[in-house]
């Protein structure tokens, strides 16, 4: 009864971030775009806005996505090839979103981030004033990793995970009250579910301690993301530092994103615990040199 009082408290969630992995967007067995799932997935993001909402889409695929347009392989690519890949695919992702949201007469836009865009002030200024101007407009951001120039990042499986680390600290930026992980995870267990039967979900997480920390994994069971639980914890402690709520969930049927934002009890949900002393630029500081 008390998860269901707090789950409760989600439709009153104003300003919302919303993650999709690599995963979630694609076919398992050809890599391709999965349009039907893409179609749900800015069709209910278009319904949050209509409440009155504003949302911003942190997507992941690009790289994926320009794989499949020049025919290079993952395994072997080179940094220039990755480069390539993030620069084609990051064109054929916007053109697709561009064409769903104008269906439902929503503008949608693009910002690519880099970590030097949160490490440095001005540029992180500008960037909030960005998605400030934005969100007041009624538009939809959506927000990638710039893997186009920023070698350091791909090169180094990126600071930012898959997007789990960027749309948390997005959301801390510009003051989000509700961040949902949607990936090939459904939430937090006590142990890795795929190899211990045993292993217990846990659907609420009141304060997210050290030992909750351990529990998460470096590695993910799919082929088209790299982040896997451990980031998706460290994402939770930016984001419910700054006083932002998170759930992780399934991104297998994008309708969960109205029925958590309803307060079913899907996935697990990180209650905010806001610190008085979390400085963004601190932290991102801390993860760049962890």
């Amino acid at each position: 009864m008390k998860n269901l009082s707090i789950r409760e408290k989600l439709k009153d969630k104003q300003k919302i971030v919303i993650k999709i992995g690599s995963s979630s967007l694609a076919h398992a067995n050809t890599g391709e775009l999965d349009l039907i799932k893409l179609e749900i997935l800015v069709r209910e993001i278009c319904d949050l806005v209509n409440q009155g909402k504003s949302v911003v889409l942190v997507s992941s695929g690009a790289c994926m996505v320009g794989r499949k347009a020049l025919g290079i392989d993952r395994a072997t690519e080179t940094i220039a090839q990755k480069q390539a890949c993030a620069s084609v695919g990051q064109a054929r992702l916007m053109m697709v979103y561009q064409k769903l949201f104008s269906e439902y007469n929503h503008i949608c836009s693009q910002i690519l981030i880099t970590k030097n865009t949160m490490l440095d002030n001005l540029n992180r200024f500008n960037a909030k004033n960005c998605f400030n101007e934005l969100l007041t407009q009624g538009v939809i951001p959506i927000v990638n990793e710039n893997d186009t120039i920023a070698t350091y990042e791909i090169d180094n499986m990126s600071v930012f995970g898959d997007n789990d680390h960027l749309s948390a600290v997005v959301a801390a930026m510009i003051g989000a009250d509700l961040l949902i992980l949607l990936s090939d995870i459904d939430g937090l267990y006590t142990d890795d579910p795929h190899t211990n039967p045993d292993a217990k979900f846990i659907d609420l997480v009141e304060k997210l301690d050290d030992r909750l920390m351990h529990m998460g994994k470096s590695s993910t069971g799919s082929k088209a993301g790299t982040g896997g639980m451990s980031t998706k914890l460290s994402a939770a402690r930016i984001a419910t530092m700054a006083g932002c709520d998170m759930i992780i969930a399934s991104g297998e049927d994008f309708h969960n994103i109205h029925k958590i934002v309803g307060g079913a009890g899907l996935g697990t949900l990180f209650l905010a615990d806001k610190k008085d002393d979390f400085y963004l630029l601190d932290y991102m500081e801390n993860l760049e040199n962890a």
